[in-house]
């Protein structure tokens, strides 16, 4: 399982999106607003995601808000917190 799909599977599972799955959310597609739609609460719901399932940790919302932007952003900042 790549880094991206395995984003979003956990997105699937530990917000509780229904009637969506991996195959239909993709890599570049925005996260919030028109994308998936999902909102500030699960932006700080997602803070918390990332740092128990990769032990990475977003810091505050200036460091948050470009890797939150699409599952690709999220995983590269995965990748570069990860590699640091």
């Amino acid at each position: 399982m790549t880094l991206n799909e395995k984003i979003k599977h956990i997105l699937i599972e530990d917000l509780n999106l229904e009637d969506i799955t991996v195959e239909e959310i993709g890599d570049e597609e925005p996260l919030f607003g028109d994308g998936l739609g999902l909102d500030s609460l699960d932006a700080v719901e997602m803070a918390v995601i990332v740092q128990k399932h990769f032990g990475v940790e977003i810091k505050d919302m200036e460091e948050g808000r470009p890797a939150l932007q699409s599952v690709q952003s999220l995983a590269d900042f995965i990748t570069d917190k990860q590699g640091k």
